[in-house]
């Protein structure tokens, strides 16, 4: 049987450089990554939460028809998460000491996500499981990018990567269950 291995940490050391840098809040010397870099990433993913607030948004008060209610339902609850993931991600960003951009002026060419109302129901279901399938993509390459150079920016984009990916099933489930004329499909015979 091996033997653990000991933790050993500088204590003294590392209470040293804490004072040395004060100026610099939560980034410490043990920071690895290109923080620059990082928080331009989380910029983007931020405009890409606000428009997906936004579209989410516009499709809750514009469903149309009948069968609409339940489908508004989910979009609200949607728009909601994607809020709060774009105040996680803005304040990741002030703590890396950084500037979060909630601009309007561009916040569709920092997006990763497009804009895109949808007249029908079905079209605005399909519209949002489009950005979330790009949100899933382009979060997934953000937590391949950051590694172990960032844990904790690294653990809010996973936890948020999740979130999408559910986001995209309830989309997918609702696809499914109106089909394609956005009428509710009839239960399978048995």
């Amino acid at each position: 049987m091996s033997q653990p291995k000991p933790f050993i940490s500088d204590i003294e050391n590392i209470r040293k450089r804490a004072r040395e840098h004060i100026d610099n809040g939560a980034v410490t010397s043990g920071y690895r990554a290109d923080r620059e870099t990082v928080i331009k990433l989380l910029n983007e993913a931020l405009a890409t939460e606000l428009v997906c607030v936004l579209r989410y948004k516009y499709h809750y008060y514009m469903a149309p028809g009948i069968h609409s209610q339940s489908v508004k339902a989910e979009f609200l609850e949607h728009a909601t998460e994607e809020q709060e993931h774009a105040d996680r991600i803005a304040e990741r960003i002030t703590q890396l000491d950084g500037t979060p951009n909630f601009n309007p002026d561009g916040l569709l060419s920092r997006s990763h996500a497009d804009y895109v109302e949808g007249t029908t129901l079905v079209d605005m279901i399909k519209e949002d499981l489009v950005a979330e399938r790009i949100a899933i993509d382009s979060y997934r390459a953000i937590v391949q990018y950051i590694g172990d150079d960032d844990p904790t920016t690294r653990r809010i984009m996973e936890d948020i990567l999740a979130q999408e990916e559910e986001h995209a099933e309830d989309m997918a489930t609702l696809l499914e269950n109106l089909g394609a004329k956005g009428e509710p499909t009839a239960p399978p015979l048995r």
